[in-house]
């Protein structure tokens, strides 16, 4: 397999990433990968979103390091807030509400989401991850640290670390021992493990090795200190053709030496303009939108070449040989001809569910297209990582941050091709010894094998355990009758649902539950796989279909349930207990299903994960034709007499009431008055079976009733959500122009399309969108990004007056009007 910066290996031959790959796909555990510059973390990773059989996210901490591992940034998925997080403050709880709106389709994302993976850990601070924990554990309505979500954590933290100003830190060292990741709450709550990459495949130079690793271990020896100080040449100018590129600690630096040889150069200048479409943040180009270039130019590749000759990979150096509007050139040290490059397209991805298969899915955001070079005298060490280069000069006199010198001497592939402009000093590599503390204690039990195998076994009998635990439900059904009973005065229960049934086919199904979770402990193996034990599979699958039946009794009454009051609070309550423990039970049902053919992990993960996505609560059901409720019975004695009738019937068959007949069955025939067996089987939840036992009784009574009450024709009153054939349609007036913009974005329509399916302007869609900003009706965070929204309010706080043209003149081309106008909207002033 190709690597990304065009190193190549096989999986086959390394144990560490096959160990990996295992612990990932096959147990629960959350996983550090870490490993030394050029060990094929990115490489597996990009494996990894193509094979994973789980619903996973890829996130970084940084716009940069998202687009580079194909994800999206913490922030903005999650929706946090930039700046410190301090778990448990007063202010946090505060504002807990704000700093967690997120949309209804990212939560469907969270709430099925098996695996989170983070890139590039080593920059994400500890209390980023505590709220990312947060995050995860309200929206999946879980106590268990992230939620129960998996976490793949990959980075060296001997190499960038996490920004923590100062003023940030006094807030956050009261909170946390360090400020790097392993410190975070959320964390010490886990067993997670730690997996190091050891085979380095970028270099290949056993001395070069040897000393890389005493640099980023920070135990460098005085003769290694010397053979890298050979390398300093204070007077070293390269020649052209050689391809150096100068690594240094600031990004002013970097450009201005691009600047300068650029300027040097003779020649015409070229301009070429990348064409940016839909959400692309600037912070997180690839290479300059308007990238200027010139025969002679050194630059360097941004992209792996996407081509079956693989010609250029991300982070190779070359030089412009010849250049037009329409082509450019670039030869490559070594190389014997020059190669023609191409504009690519990069995509900044969103995830969405699919529609039809209800996975998660990368959706395009915004695109950005540019040939895929940048001027490449001279690079920042921080935009380095990742990339490799034949030949470099190492500037580090400067270096701010530990792991820095690391980076910068790691990216060359050979001691002979690096240059040092400055003698290195032992002082220069020193390391934190948080990280050297949190190095000694991972290495002192690592994963093995056999802990794998066995962590294998422990995860398959936790899904099947959680499969069959009915104690949520329990608690959830628990919490609804308790709002029964206690508002009963103010509550009128309709639908059919009959609280002693449900309490009493619950309480069947919770203890049966008790029981086979402690017969499936006792024939667990710790040595056996649950997906491999035939007794274990046999038992599961006799489980599956009696659960399956009695989950189902419960499911109908409660999807027919309604609640009548005129306590909007008490209403709304109890609608949302109501949605919770369908929901559960949903799940619940799903998962069991699952195992009907015996129990596999992946099937179980998948049957649940999509009903968590296609569970649609009460209050955005489609309207459907109901069915009759207690509401609707004009026939009071017969109900009264069926009721009395079920009650004789279960007292003699030693039955529950309900197995006998559901209470909402015997509403409709109240209500209908069914003379016929045809008539009686159009009633829902009366079968083939309720007719063969009871048919004749029940329309035996029916017709004693008509005849005693001398009815020969039912009148039936109007079913609840119907309309009358007559009553026109309601269409939408000129004045609910706006209310149709919202309607088609709540759609997923983006602006552009709403304004081609709508024969309107842009500006015109834009300002709709503004005016439902400002009456609430829509967030400013479903439109715009978070570091747009920052750019555009510190222009306006710049410009007085809210003139448009000047905050737009302030703001250039990046920005249109319609944002602008958002902004202002969100600000609480609405212009047309």
């Amino acid at each position: 397999m190709s690597g990304v910066d065009g190193m190549s290996f096989e999986w086959s031959t390394n144990e560490a990433l096959e160990l990996a790959e295992g612990y990932v796909e096959k147990t629960g555990h959350h996983v550090f990968l870490t490993g030394k510059a050029g060990t094929g973390k990115t490489t597996f990773l990009k494996k990894l979103q193509e094979t994973s059989s789980k619903r996973m996210i890829t996130t970084a901490p940084t716009g940069v390091a998202a687009l580079n591992a194909g994800g999206v940034t913490l922030h903005s998925f999650f929706q946090l807030p930039f700046g410190p997080f301090v778990p448990g403050s007063e202010a946090f709880e505060r504002d807990q509400q704000r700093r967690f709106r997120i949309s209804r389709e990212k939560k469907n994302i969270i709430q099925s989401l098996d695996l989170l993976v983070i890139d590039e850990i080593s920059m994400v601070r500890a209390d980023l991850l505590d709220a990312v924990d947060a995050a995860l554990r309200r929206h999946r309505r879980s106590d268990k640290p992230f939620g129960g979500v998996q976490l793949l954590m990959i980075g060296d933290l001997h190499q960038l670390s996490p920004v923590a100003r100062s003023h940030e830190w006094e807030l956050l060292q009261g909170c946390y021992n360090s400020v790097y990741f392993f410190d975070s709450h959320a964390l010490s709550r886990t067993r997670f493990i730690s997996i190091e990459l050891e085979h380095i495949y970028r270099q290949s130079d056993d001395s070069f090795i040897r000393i890389l690793n005493q640099v980023r271990d920070n135990r460098l020896e005085p003769e290694s200190i010397q053979a890298l100080n050979t390398r300093y040449d204070p007077d070293f100018v390269p020649d052209t053709e050689q391809g150096y590129i100068t690594l240094t600690s600031h990004n002013k630096k970097a450009e201005n030496i691009n600047k300068c040889r650029l300027e040097e150069l003779p020649g015409q200048e070229y301009l070429f303009s990348a064409k940016i479409s839909g959400d692309f943040p600037e912070q997180i180009y690839p290479t300059a939108a308007s990238l200027v270039l010139k025969k002679g130019a050194q630059v360097m590749f941004v992209r792996n070449d996407p081509g079956p000759e693989k010609l250029y990979y991300n982070g190779k150096i070359g030089r412009i040989t010849s250049i037009s509007r329409d082509e450019i050139q670039v030869l490559c040290p070594g190389e014997p001809e020059p190669v023609k490059v191409e504009p690519l397209t990069w995509e900044n991805i969103k995830y969405t569910i699919n529609e039809d298969t209800r996975e998660i899915q990368e959706e395009v955001a915004g695109s950005f297209t540019q040939h895929p070079l940048k001027l490449a005298w001279a690079i920042t060490i921080h935009k380095s990582q990742g990339l490799t280069f034949e030949r470099a000069i190492i500037d580090v006199q400067n270096v701010f941050t530990h792991g820095q010198v690391y980076v910068a001497l790691s990216r060359c592939k050979t001691m002979e091709g690096m240059v040092l402009g400055s003698p290195l000093a032992a002082r220069g590599v020193g390391m934190d010894e948080a990280i050297l503390g949190f190095d000694r204690e991972i290495r002192q039990n690592p994963p093995g094998k056999e802990h794998l195998d066995q962590a294998r076994v422990a995860y398959q009998q936790q899904l099947l355990l959680e499969c069959f635990d009915m104690g949520r439900l329990e608690s959830r059904l628990q919490y609804l009758l308790s709002l029964f009973k206690d508002n009963s005065r103010l509550v009128r229960i309709t639908g059919g649902c009959d609280i002693k049934e449900l309490e009493g086919l619950a309480g069947e199904v919770i203890e049966v539950s008790r029981v086979f979770l402690r017969e499936l402990g006792g024939i667990f193996s710790p040595e056996r796989l649950p997906e491999s034990d035939s007794y274990i599979q046999e038992r599961v699958r006799k489980g599956s279909r009696w659960f399956q039946g009695r989950l189902e009794n419960l499911a109908g009454p409660l999807g027919d349930t309604g609640v009548e009051t005129d306590n909007a609070e008490v209403k709304k309550r109890i609608v949302n207990a109501l949605n919770n423990l369908q929901k559960d039970l949903a799940v619940k049902l799903a998962g069991i299903k699952s195992c009907e053919q015996g129990f596999s992990s992946a099937g179980y993960l998948q049957a649940v994960a999509r009903a968590e996505v296609e569970f649609t609560p009460r209050s955005r059901k489609k309207p459907e034709a109901s069915e009759w409720t207690e509401s609707d019975i004009a026939h009071p004695e017969l109900f009264q007499a069926l009721k009395k009738w079920r009650q004789a019937k279960a007292r003699e068959q030693n039955l529950a009431p309900y197995q006998i007949l559901h209470q909402r069955v015997a509403v409709q025939i109240a209500v209908t008055l069914p003379a016929t067996r045809a008539e009686l089987k159009k009633i829902r939840g009366v079968g083939e079976k309720t007719i063969a036992r009871f048919g004749q009784e029940l329309l035996d009574m029916v017709a004693d009733y008509r005849r005693k009450h001398g009815i020969e024709k039912v009148v039936l009153p109007e079913k609840p959500g119907s309309q009358s054939k007559e009553q026109p349609s309601k269409k939408i007036q000129a004045g609910d122009t706006r209310q149709v913009t919202l309607d088609l974005f709540r759609q997923g329509q983006s602006p552009d399309s709403i304004a081609e399916n709508r024969g309107l302007t842009r500006s015109t869609i834009d300002t709709h969108l503004a005016y439902l900003i400002h009456q609430q009706e829509l967030r400013i965070d479903e439109l715009l990004s978070f570091e747009l929204q920052k750019s555009i309010e510190q222009a306006i706080s710049e410009v007085q007056g809210n003139s448009l043209k000047d905050i737009k003149e302030k703001l250039g081309d990046e920005v249109n009007y319609g944002q602008i106008k958002m902004v202002l909207a969100h600000q609480g002033t609405f212009i047309r």
